[in-house]
C-alpha cells in the first residue's frame, strides 16, 4: 500500500491585507471614478459610471488601458478621433489623471464605518496589517496620510508602482508578506471590494474576502445607498454579492465592519487543515 503525506499549516491568522478604496476608505470607491470619466470627457469621448468602473482595482494605467478596449468606447473613440485609441492616447490620459486624482483623493478620505474597530480587533488577534492599492505611491501617500489622521496606520503599504505588475497579479501582496515578515501565504487574508483584487489575494495563496456594499461594486456613497428604496438596494446588494462570490472569494460581506465572523471561520478551518 502506498501513502501520501500532506502538509498542513495549522497556527493562527499571521496578517490581513486591506485594499483602500472602497474597502477601508472612500464608501461607494467614488474618487477613481469620477476622475476616469473626467479624463475621458476631457478626449471628447463620455464614458458611463459603469464604463468607468469594469476595470477597478488594475493599476490606473492600466484600468484606463482596459477603457479603452471596450467595444463601445473603441467605437466612441473612432467616431471622434478616427481612429482606433493609442498606446500614446492611454500615456497622454494617465498623464492627466495623475494629478486630477491626487488634488481629489482628500474629498473622499473618510474611513468606512468599522475600519478601526475591525482593525484593532484584528491586532488583538496578533495579525499584523498590510494594504495595497491600484494607487501609484503619489496617490497613496495622500490616502496613509489622511487615513492616519483618522487612526488608521497600517504595519505596511505597497502600490501598484511598487511592482512589476498590478492586479490581479499577486506581486502587492506577496510584497506585503515579505515586508510583514509573514510565515506562510496561508496564514494571510486578503480583503478587498474589486474583482481584481480578489483575483490577487487568490493568486498569491491567500484566504479572500470580497466587500460587496461598501465598495466598487455598488458604487454609492453612504448617504445616497441609504437613501435607496429597499427594493433597490437590495437588487444592488444581490447583485454584488454574486460577482464577489463568481470571483471566488471565500467569504463576501457588507463592509470591512463585517469581517471579524470571517476570521473566526477561516482560523477554523486552517484548525482542521484547509488551505485556501
Amino acid at each position: 500500500m502506498t501513502f501520501i503525506y500532506s502538509r498542513s499549516y495549522r497556527g493562527p491568522l499571521q496578517a490581513i491585507i486591506f485594499d483602500w478604496a472602497g474597502t477601508v476608505l472612500d464608501y461607494g470607491c467614488m474618487a477613481p471614478a469620477a476622475v476616469f470619466m473626467d479624463v475621458f470627457a476631457r478626449k471628447g469621448v463620455p464614458i458611463t459610471m459603469d464604463e468607468a468602473r469594469g476595470p477597478m482595482g488594475a493599476h490606473k494605467r492600466t484600468h484606463i488601458q482596459d477603457i479603452t478596449r471596450m467595444p463601445a468606447v473603441a467605437e466612441r473613440w473612432r467616431k471622434k478621433h478616427g481612429r482606433a485609441p493609442t498606446e500614446r492616447d492611454v500615456d497622454a490620459m494617465y498623464a492627466d489623471f495623475i494629478p486630477l486624482q491626487v488634488a481629489c483623493l482628500s474629498r473622499y478620505s473618510k474611513l468606512i464605518p468599522g475600519t478601526l474597530k475591525a482593525v484593532e480587533a484584528c491586532r488583538r488577534r496578533g495579525m499584523k496589517i498590510g494594504t495595497t492599492t491600484g494607487y501609484d505611491a503619489a496617490m497613496t501617500a495622500v490616502n496613509l496620510k489622511d487615513a492616519a489622521k483618522q487612526g488608521f496606520e497600517p504595519d505596511h503599504t505597497v502600490s501598484a508602482s511598487d511592482v512589476p505588475q498590478g492586479r490581479p497579479s499577486p506581486y502587492m501582496a506577496l510584497l506585503n508578506v515579505i515586508h510583514l515578515k509573514v510565515s506562510t501565504v496561508e496564514a494571510c487574508v486578503k480583503v478587498d471590494d474589486t474583482v481584481p483584487g480578489i483575483d490577487e489575494g487568490l493568486n498569491a495563496g491567500m484566504w479572500t474576502i470580497g466587500v460587496a456594499v461598501s465598495g466598487n461594486e455598488v458604487g454609492l456613497p453612504l448617504a445616497e445607498l441609504r437613501r435607496l428604496p429597499k427594493a433597490d438596494y437590495a437588487a444592488r446588494r444581490q447583485r454584488a454579492y454574486a460577482r464577489m462570490r463568481q470571483a471566488g472569494a471565500h467569504f463576501v460581506v457588507d463592509s470591512v465592519a463585517d469581517i471579524l465572523p470571517c476570521l473566526d471561520a477561516i482560523q477554523e478551518r486552517l484548525a482542521a487543515g484547509q488551505k485556501p
